[in-house]
């Protein structure tokens, strides 16, 4: 079993260092640093490039910038925002910034594994209780407003229900009978097509519109 590596950032060290001695303790996960700020944290990616580097919004240097510079220096590396907000409008930015997760810091310590290691197997997450608030934030269609999941091929509508339900590219190819970069690429065109930047953004494009028949 390969060992997920992880870095924690965060400005308060009792929450750092409870976080990281819950991680360390599996044999799956390896914390290789921590940090408490948005300049250490992308001196960090960058040092270790981490499958998985955890970020709060409110540190100093700010959660949100330091996710915008990592998402660029560090593509192959995933962000999780670990952190107290629960704006809307910090969930959505953290998204659009590349993040991959939005966990709030009252989140079990079994759940919070949990969901890194879904993360880290190519799955988004978004604490169940803000999902509806971003939902409703990410698209207020007007009344003369079409369907943008018209614009999807029938392929791609499929690829998206699949989404939808949480599966990873290599378990939507598995399932259609497809490869995985093969699904890489239909999820490029549907991303295009829907205006959108990220997984999540589409899964939650799926959960508001409805195909007609």
């Amino acid at each position: 079993m390969s060992e997920i590596s992880i870095v924690i950032v965060d400005d308060h060290p009792l929450f750092r260092d409870g976080v990281a001695a819950a991680l360390q303790n599996e044999e799956d996960m390896n914390v290789l640093a921590q940090g408490e700020n948005a300049k250490e944290a992308l001196e960090l990616a960058k040092k270790f490039l981490p499958d998985l580097i955890l970020l709060d919004i409110t540190m100093p240097g700010g959660g949100l910038e330091a996710a915008k510079a990592i998402a660029t220096a560090c593509p192959v590396t995933k962000i999780i925002m670990l952190t107290f907000s629960e704006e809307d409008d910090d969930v959505l930015a953290a998204l659009k910034a590349g993040a991959k997760a939005y966990v709030l810091k009252g989140v079990g310590s079994r759940d919070l594994k949990n969901i890194l290691r879904s993360v880290h197997d190519g799955h988004v997450y978004i604490t169940p209780t803000l999902a509806a608030g971003m939902l409703r934030e990410i698209s207020k269609p007007s009344e003369s407003q079409s369907n943008p999941l018209d614009e999807l091929t029938e392929r791609e509508y499929g690829i998206l229900e699949l989404l939808a339900a949480g599966k990873s590219n290599k378990a939507i190819g598995n399932e259609l009978g497809l490869t995985e970069k093969t699904i890489k690429h239909y999820m490029s065109n549907i991303l295009q097509k829907l205006q959108v930047r990220n997984r999540v953004e589409v899964a939650l494009l799926a959960q508001k519109y409805s195909r007609k028949s």
